[in-house]
């Protein structure tokens, strides 16, 4: 058999998310008088959504404005008081009792003046949420709400949800197991990665087509789930036309790096049982021998073998049916191409065919 370089290539399912999700909720309390946008539609930040009946808060709007402008007029002749209070103290015609007394009443006023300034500001912040805009630009969501509803404040009413799509973001995860098995190869040297951000993910959708996007991985997480035991990654993937929703179930296909001295055998050669898989040999004294074979993943029609063959062994790839262990295997060489050089092939009396491995 024949090691050579191939590409690392994890398989993982995934879930598509938005890359941005903002839940659009009442901030006043109020009866919502209308929808101001198209469910489904795409918006930008800023635009309204929802429009709240504003009377009664422009009623509290006003009466705050009122209490302000009555907290200033106290505070004018407060002021006036002390400017005349002044003169008199250094003549000595009033006592310095009234004039603190003086001194003290214009302090107050002139705190309620900055508290009813900030009733006033208050306020008319209320009055601005009454009109519902989107936080952020994306695609709105199903209306929560409908003209008529009352909405509250207090309990943050859900009145809608805007997504972010283009980009997304798939996440996935990795067991333990697996990402121990993935470090100890780099330590050892049969597995050779690049830096993190450079590694490419590939998307298999749910009818077994290949989106036509590649993304990047831009996270993975340093810490196991307890309940779970697997750690969360996550990869960024460009979305034109906003073909991938949320919720989208795909899978994930991660070119980690390149594996060295890795052995590929044709998938006629393996057979596949519940214990693994097993593979037939032409040993030294050129008789079959069944040997088992710890398999990865599946290239088109060549297994990965991971483990139980070494360069140079010879694999029977055709004839199985004919191949017992222990019986002799004569190797045979088939006519060349035109343009290759004819493979080793191997025949077991009576008539069985193979093609060792080189």
């Amino acid at each position: 058999m024949r090691a050579e370089p191939i590409a690392n290539i994890i398989d993982l399912p995934g879930r598509v998310q938005a890359v941005r999700t903002a839940e659009v909720r009442a901030r006043v309390t109020g009866i919502v008088a209308r929808r101001l946008y198209n469910e489904g539609s795409e918006v930008r930040a800023g635009q309204p959504l929802f429009a709240i009946d504003p009377r009664e808060l422009r009623a509290s709007l006003n009466a705050v404005e009122a209490a302000l402008a009555r907290a200033e007029a106290t505070a004018g002749n407060a002021r006036q008081d002390v400017a005349r209070y002044q003169p008199l103290l250094k003549d000595q015609a009033i006592s310095k009792q009234e004039y603190d007394a003086a001194i003290a009443r214009l302090g107050g006023a002139e705190a309620d003046v900055a508290q009813a300034r900030a009733q006033v500001e208050s306020a008319r912040l209320n009055m601005g949420y009454a009109t519902v805009t989107a936080p952020i630009s994306g695609r709105t969501g199903r209306a929560q709400v409908t003209e008529g509803a009352l909405v509250s404040a207090a309990s943050a009413t859900l009145l809608t949800t805007i997504e972010q799509i283009n980009p997304v973001f798939v996440n996935f995860s990795q067991s333990s197991s697996d990402v121990l098995a993935v470090r100890r190869d780099i330590a050892s040297g049969r597995l050779k990665v690049p830096e993190f951000e450079s590694v490419k993910v590939e998307l298999e959708l749910e009818d077994g087509t290949i989106f036509s996007q590649s993304g990047r991985l831009d996270f993975f997480d340093l810490s196991f789930d307890e309940s779970t035991g697997v750690s969360a990654l996550r990869a960024e993937f460009p979305n034109p036309g906003q073909f991938l929703l949320p919720g989208q179930f795909v899978r994930a296909r991660i070119f980690a790096g390149q594996r060295q001295n890795a052995i590929l055998l044709p998938q006629r050669a393996v057979t596949v049982g519940p214990k693994g898989g097993t593979v037939m040999l032409v040993s030294a004294d050129s008789k079959a021998e069944a040997r088992p074979v710890t398999l990865g993943d599946l290239r088109g029609d060549q297994w990965v073998v991971e483990s139980g063959l070494k360069p140079g062994d010879r694999v029977i790839v055709s004839g199985l049916q004919k191949a017992r262990p222990g019986a002799p295997v004569r190797i045979a060489q088939p006519k060349a191409g035109p343009d290759k050089a004819a493979p080793t092939q191997a025949t077991q009396p009576p008539g069985a065919a193979a093609q060792p491995a080189r």
